[in-house]
């Protein structure tokens, strides 16, 4: 997978742990991810969220025939966060013929919440 130019690279997302079910990933809490007034940017755990679903719902699918797509997100931002590094933890809850449902969970270094996440993820067959 080639992540140049995307907002993976721009965000400084790395996957850390890749499994059939389960993506782990880690993101700097930096100028990049945060909001004006310092704080993590809602917008980029989100992104970090979908990114981790996205990822571990390409690696359950037929790769040949398959393609996912992210259908619908939500987010509770729980604690703010002004630097170094949140870790995204995704695992599947559902993995169906037409969608998946992944649950995501953003922490800090000391394993303190900061995000709870749920992205739902359609399978297209590829034409």
């Amino acid at each position: 997978m080639n992540i140049e130019n995307t907002l993976i690279h721009a965000l400084g997302i790395k996957i850390t742990e890749l499994e059939k079910g389960k993506v782990v990933a880690t993101m700097p809490v930096d100028d990049r991810t945060r909001q004006p007034f310092g704080l993590l940017h809602g917008g980029a755990s989100v992104a970090l969220a979908e990114t981790v679903a996205s990822i571990g719902a390409f690696e359950l699918v037929d790769k040949e025939t398959e393609s996912v797509a992210g259908l619908e997100i939500n987010a509770n931002h729980v604690r703010g966060k002004r630097e170094g590094m949140v870790t995204a933890v995704a695992t599947v809850l559902h993995q169906g013929r037409t969608t998946m449902v992944w649950d995501i969970k953003i922490v800090d270094e000391e394993e303190k919440l900061i995000c709870v996440s749920r992205c739902t993820m359609a399978v297209i067959k590829k034409k």
